[in-house]
């Protein structure tokens, strides 16, 4: 494993210091940067140096929420909350190849509850890029690994107004390390993109965790009938209505080793480490406002995902082990409303099953976009049936309003 990480820094140190070229070029500079997309059409607010040796956009967006819950055996209760407020910034330092992308997040529910000797999690993203061409991208810092689809599409981007219950479960989010990208799309033809990256494995703003167990991540996209329009793999319902089909089948793998959380760079702390392996499988379809997307995630640790308190028994972490899938299709009306339904399944593995139930989720949406993702008001409402290993069941739902609005 060690020589496998320093063979991939070399590889990546030797590629940027071979093509460095100090001073302005005159290559286009759209920021589609493959491991930080951002759904926006436009570029925020952006500001240019006169001799164009540096460049910096800045953009925002707010999610408000409200929402009703009722659950099983709880007495009913309304929410109101910012669920996202984020800031981000970008561009370029000398040339257009060296990039930058920065992103804050400041909503209680994005920075998370502040502990004793522990970071606060305002960072998302800090990343640089070495861009050498349209093909390549080769980055170093803390962002999105190339996971399941629904992760690695802006929270701004989605159809409903969160992420499903399997998202949850096996998604790998952020982490700090390096990632090369090759990437292959064309807008008629067949297309693809290979994606790599090696990670500490631990999550973001983690520090004072040093081991020798790194996370390595691999990803593979194919585009049978040509990419999407305007980047629409990167952003949920078929907002630009495809004249043509369009298709996308992508899987991710990911081996974390000696991982310290619960859910690899999520989650509690464990009680002992344990190395985790995630598979990550979607396909995306798009053509005149119809939009289909399927997803299977699968989690597994070749040891007891349990660990346990050396001081106190009944104390226990464990990972998730288990699979689940995800459906979902909708339907964008020339008035920009569109109906979205999705049905995700949750199972466990048996070793788990004790601690965590089964879980089936139906969630049904309706959304007016005023200016695509950037600007719109959505409603959901979800219905949760739990199923436990006693043979017991509880059944919870909920229904949200949400306006997202952003530049």
């Amino acid at each position: 494993m060690k020589k496998i990480t320093c063979l991939f820094l070399i590889f990546v140190g030797l590629s940027v210091s071979a093509q460095i070229k100090v001073g302005r070029t005159d290559n286009d500079n759209d920021l589609k940067l493959s491991t930080l997309p951002y759904y926006n059409f436009g570029k925020g607010v952006g500001l240019t140096s006169p001799d164009s040796i540096f460049q910096l956009n800045i953009r925002f967006r707010i999610q408000n929420r409200v929402t009703y819950y009722d659950n099983e055996d709880q007495d009913p209760a309304y929410d109101g909350q910012i669920r996202r407020l984020r800031l981000r910034f970008d561009g370029y330092v000398g040339n257009p190849k060296f990039l930058y992308a920065i992103q804050l997040s400041f909503a209680p529910g994005d920075t998370g509850e502040i502990r004793e000797g522990e970071n606060l999690n305002i960072i998302r993203d800090a990343v640089v890029y070495y861009r050498p061409n349209a093909s390549w991208n080769i980055s170093f810092g803390q962002t999105k690994l190339p996971g399941n689809r629904q992760r690695v599409n802006s929270s701004g981007g989605l159809q409903l107004t969160d992420r499903s219950i399997n998202n949850a479960r096996f998604t790998i989010d952020r982490d700090f390390g390096f990632q090369v990208h090759h990437l292959n799309e064309y807008k008629e033809k067949f297309s693809y993109n290979f994606k790599g990256a090696i990670s500490t494995g631990e999550g973001r703003n983690v520090t004072g965790n040093a081991d020798d167990g790194v996370a390595l991540t691999g990803k593979a996209e194919i585009f049978p009938l040509g990419a999407f329009t305007k980047d629409g793999s990167y952003f949920e319902g078929d907002l630009m209505r495809e004249k043509k089909p369009k298709l996308m089948f992508s899987g991710a793998y990911q081996q974390n080793n000696q991982a310290r959380r619960t859910g690899g760079q999520l989650g509690e702390d464990l009680f002992e480490q344990r190395t985790m392996k995630t598979l990550l499988l979607d396909a995306m379809f798009k053509y005149n406002g119809w939009a289909a997307m399927a997803a299977y995630m699968q989690r597994v640790t070749p040891k007891d995902p349990i660990t346990v308190n050396p001081e106190d028994a009944t104390d226990i972490q464990y990972v998730y082990t288990g699979h689940g899938f995800d459906y979902q299709l909708s339907y964008l009306f020339p008035s920009n409303y569109e109906l979205i339904g999705r049905f995700s399944t949750l199972k466990p593995n048996d070793e788990i099953f004790s601690l965590t139930p089964k879980q089936k989720e139906f969630s049904f949406g309706l959304t007016k976009y005023i200016w695509e993702h950037t600007f719109k008001l959505q409603g959901e409402l979800t219905y949760d049936i739990l199923d436990y290993i006693d043979g017991t069941q509880r059944n919870n739902w909920y229904v949200r309003f949400q306006v997202e609005m952003g530049i």
